[in-house]
């Protein structure tokens, strides 16, 4: 019998936004691998509105922009609507939600299930608060009706089969992988970063989310400064200075602002360079179902300090140096040994390089896509 051709929609919807967020990136990543695996299916890619055109189509995928900022809207109208008109086979929802009233097989990555867990910290946003309120009501509704369901790590797949203990046998782990683009760079050719010496400074993502656990890593940066000889500087990325005065003020850290060099926004195609020179990237997250960040600044041959919790040791192995993400003692001795051990540092670069090769998109899509091809 002649291989039947599908009509698959992915639903990316965010990926056009110019300040992407980890799912974005996982979803751009894995259509981007498909578009150079798979020429026999037809792909429609719902898109929402957004200045950062970063896919481009190719002869069988296209891409429909849905034309509203209202997430609810775009998901549970507009997303349906483009199933009837297009008569699609397929739907994968690639961030966590999906359309209520389907009749077509669903395809879903669940990255985590952190909105119905015990809330870390308690400073969300209304907006955060809203999309938990939203996942927690959601998300149970369409795992009942879900063909397959892809999550990131074994760690959040046994979360997912615990939770829901039905999904033993739809839950499938199909790891993220890295861009090509991190790698060790002779130089930076950015003159934001020009002027900052390779190795001058420790790196910090400063997401706000309570999991990311930034007041404990400013804590123990004090505690670093107190004991280290060196005392290298701090670049804290996409944090603004205002809440970063707030939270200095809060934690009475005032000590250490010289201390700290704030990037507003780093372009995602920019974080190459900033990781290149970094002595070292900290990333004593509290939760993760992954932790691609890590994984980058790895393939671009940057040491990590990192938490011993979740799923960040089945991803980083041997290759980090671990902390407890609640001991601000344990995240700065942590950085110390690393800044005291030329010769710790030096294998953790060989290392973290071997251990980040094992992640590629390509392998990424090719699962995907034989999940695509398991449906009919």
């Amino acid at each position: 019998m002649a291989k039947r051709k599908k009509i698959i929609v992915i639903e990316a919807q965010r990926i056009f936004r110019r300040n992407k967020h980890g799912m974005d990136f996982v979803a751009l990543e894995m259509i981007r691998g498909l578009q150079q695996l798979d020429t026999f299916n037809q792909y429609i890619i719902a898109v929402g509105p957004g200045q950062d055109r970063c896919l481009s189509e190719t002869e069988n995928f296209t891409i429909a922009i849905l034309e509203s900022s209202n997430y609810l809207i775009w998901e549970q109208i507009l997303l349906p609507r483009l199933l009837t008109q297009v008569k699609a086979d397929l739907l994968h929802c690639t961030s966590n939600t999906a359309p209520l009233w389907i009749s077509i097989p669903l395809v879903l990555t669940l990255h985590d299930i952190i909105f119905i867990e015990k809330k870390i910290g308690s400073n969300s946003s209304m907006y955060q608060n809203l999309g938990r309120i939203y996942r927690r009501w959601v998300v149970p509704r369409i795992l009942n009706k879900v063909y397959k369901v892809i999550t990131v790590s074994d760690f959040e797949r046994n979360n997912i089969t615990r939770a829901f203990p039905r999904l033993r046998d739809q839950v499938i782990t199909i790891y993220n992988g890295v861009s090509t683009r991190f790698k060790p760079l002779p130089f930076c050719a950015d003159p934001r970063f020009s002027a900052l010496e390779k190795g001058s400074y420790w790196l910090l993502l400063g997401n706000t989310d309570p999991k990311k656990n930034l007041k404990n890593t400013l804590r123990a940066y004090a505690y670093y400064l107190q004991e280290s000889q060196y005392k290298k500087k701090l670049l804290l990325a996409d944090l603004d200075h205002t809440h970063l005065d707030k939270l200095l003020a809060e934690l009475d850290l005032q000590i250490i602002k010289d201390y700290l060099i704030v990037e507003e926004y780093i372009p995602h195609d920019l974080l190459v360079q900033v990781y290149n020179k970094a002595f070292a990237f900290l990333y004593p997250s509290i939760r993760e179902s992954f932790g691609l960040p890590l994984l980058e600044a790895m393939a671009c041959g940057t040491p990590v300090v990192t938490s011993d919790t979740s799923a960040i040791p089945e991803v980083a192995e041997d290759s980090v140096v671990y902390s407890n993400p609640h001991d601000i003692t344990s995240i700065g001795s942590a950085m110390l040994q690393l800044e005291n051990d030329s010769m710790l540092y030096d294998h953790l670069i060989v290392k973290g390089l071997a251990r980040s090769a094992r992640f590629d998109w390509h392998q990424t899509a090719t699962k995907t896509l034989n999940i695509y091809e398991s449906i009919y």
